[in-house]
């Protein structure tokens, strides 16, 4: 790693001030209650809040706002919560939106499932709020910094061609 590379990374987690505020944050769940307690849970992380009641428009919200992160229940009509993360880890243009399942499924076998078509967490239902938040803000800080270094990686690679 570069010493330009070094200090960015350094001073984005001595000072520990990622901004998160300008993240996108999709909330999938079929159950209207479920996802105005999340939005209540969320709102006070300054995010851009988006919803989808089903998979197919989940799928949907995600071509059209490319958001940073989804909440996705599991059990949900027209496409299960397991079907729309494989779609979106599949697709190399939304393989890095961060997915956290929130189901209330708690076999082991389900767990391996989700890990299996590309979750990147999960959280049981129902949800307490202090581990919801505390897990989005670290999920979306740890996707600030991997967008951070990637745009920076580009601008060397493109400085290092032109020069």
């Amino acid at each position: 790693m570069s010493t330009d590379a070094e200090g960015l990374a350094f001073e984005a987690t001595a000072s520990n001030d990622i901004d998160i505020t300008g993240c996108t944050i999709l909330i999938v769940d079929d159950n209207p209650q479920n996802v105005e307690l999340l939005e209540a849970y969320l709102e006070s992380l300054g995010c851009r809040l988006l919803t989808a009641f089903d998979g197919a428009s989940a799928l949907d919200a995600v071509r059209q706002h490319r958001p940073d992160m989804m909440l996705l229940d599991v059990m949900m009509p027209k496409l299960s919560g397991f079907e729309v993360c494989r779609a979106v880890k599949g697709d190399h243009q939304y393989r890095d939106t961060v997915v956290l399942m929130v189901t209330a499924l708690h076999e082991v076998a389900d767990l391996e499932r989700a890990v299996e078509c590309g979750c990147d967490d999960f959280l049981s239902k129902p949800v307490n709020k202090v581990e919801l938040v505390t897990r989005v803000r670290g999920l979306l800080k740890v996707r600030v910094l991997k967008r951070t270094l990637a745009d920076y990686m580009r601008r060397s690679a493109s400085g290092s061609q032109n020069g």
